[in-house]
């Protein structure tokens, strides 16, 4: 009779070396979107320092606007009356060529090399994020110029998603797909949280540090996206995931009566034809078209609720904290501080 196994050879088991390499993927895109929705974050928390209330503001003592100046706090073209419409015109620019880059992403990331993809994206999401602050260091007060800088940064930043949707997607199979994204999905709002923190410690004072810091971290993760990430788990003699057929059965399983008949012979088989089918290079799937994306059941459906989600999550992403700052009349890193709770809440619901 065989004896039971000790803990510790169970634990390893549990944690073999490809638990240990999709755990480390898995950790890393998560790093890696959180690091994109934290340079997202920074302009929602310095909206309200761009144009304030100066008359509740001592003027320094070198100031060089009017007595009469009631503006000489704000940041210009921001400090008119149709400051909202062009702070929302940036906004626009950002997202309308998130959308529209989005199109052209999904099909450069099928058919180029995520990790060379991911690091160019990263490092030019975290030039643009710091470009935008640069502004304010180097006094520039045209419109131009930051809808410019949002343009860039939206279509850039529409590298992210794609890529590490399809990094997790080459290692775990459909099976436990499921469970692992609702967890790992929350990278957005603990991005939102720490782009709004980070952003909220230099807003009242050189806010364009708000946006240079979080471009640093994003263009620095860049770098170990580029040194350490594994696109697929062939590249490191590692089983590929076991994806779910029609039938039922698995992409990966084995007929049995393939593996022999004996006892012995089974077990060794067993053992080396994981082993030998992780380093034969396996053919990868042709990239899919944009109408054939759309023929897939569920895609224009789950796309459509999708629409609206986003409509009311983006609407509070890029308001929430000036409506803050103006209805509640805290501070611009307060209202940014308080403005989180709505991504704690989000953290919670996303493995539900």
């Amino acid at each position: 009779m065989r004896s039971a196994l000790a803990p510790g050879v169970w634990f390893l088991r549990a944690f073999s070396r490809d638990s240990w390499f999709r755990g480390f993927i898995l950790l890393l895109t998560f790093f890696i979107y959180t690091c994109y929705h934290m340079s997202r974050k920074p302009i929602s928390v310095v909206k309200s320092r761009l144009h304030q209330n100066c008359s509740e503001l001592i003027k320094p003592i070198n100031d060089s606007h009017s007595l009469n100046d009631t503006t000489w706090c704000d940041w210009a073209p921001f400090d008119k009356n149709n400051y909202k419409e062009l702070l929302g015109a940036v906004d626009n620019a950002f997202l309308v060529a998130y959308a529209i880059g989005m199109f052209i992403s999904g099909i450069f990331g099928e058919r180029l090399p995520l990790r060379y993809y991911l690091s160019a994206g990263m490092l030019l999401s975290g030039l643009f994020t710091s470009l935008f602050g640069l502004g304010y260091f180097w006094n520039i007060h045209m419109l131009w110029y930051f809808v410019l800088i949002q343009i860039c940064n939206g279509l850039v930043q529409t590298t992210g998603w794609p890529s590490v949707v399809t990094c997790v997607g080459n290692w775990f199979g459909k099976g436990k797909r499921g469970l692992i994204m609702g967890i790992w999905n929350s990278h957005t709002s603990v991005g939102n949280i720490l782009g709004s923190l980070i952003a909220g410690i230099w807003v009242n004072e050189q806010w364009g540090l708000s946006f240079v810091v979080p471009g640093i971290i994003t263009a620095a993760m860049g770098v170990i996206t580029f040194l350490f990430l594994i696109e697929y788990p062939e590249d490191v003699d590692c089983t590929p995931p076991q994806h779910h057929t029609s039938d039922g059965l698995e992409e990966n399983q084995h007929n049995p009566e393939d593996l022999g008949s004996g006892p012995y012979t089974n077990k060794e088989s067993s053992l080396e034809t994981p082993a030998r089918c992780s380093k034969e290079p396996s053919a990868q799937p042709a990239a899919i078209s944009f109408l054939g994306a759309l023929r897939i059941p569920g895609v224009v459906e789950f796309s459509l609720c999708l629409l609206f989600a986003k409509l009311v999550s983006y609407t509070f992403l890029y308001w929430l904290p000036l409506y803050i700052f103006n209805v509640a009349h805290f501070n611009a890193k307060q209202a940014g501080d308080l403005s989180t709770l709505f991504d704690v809440g989000g953290i919670i619901d996303v493995p539900v």
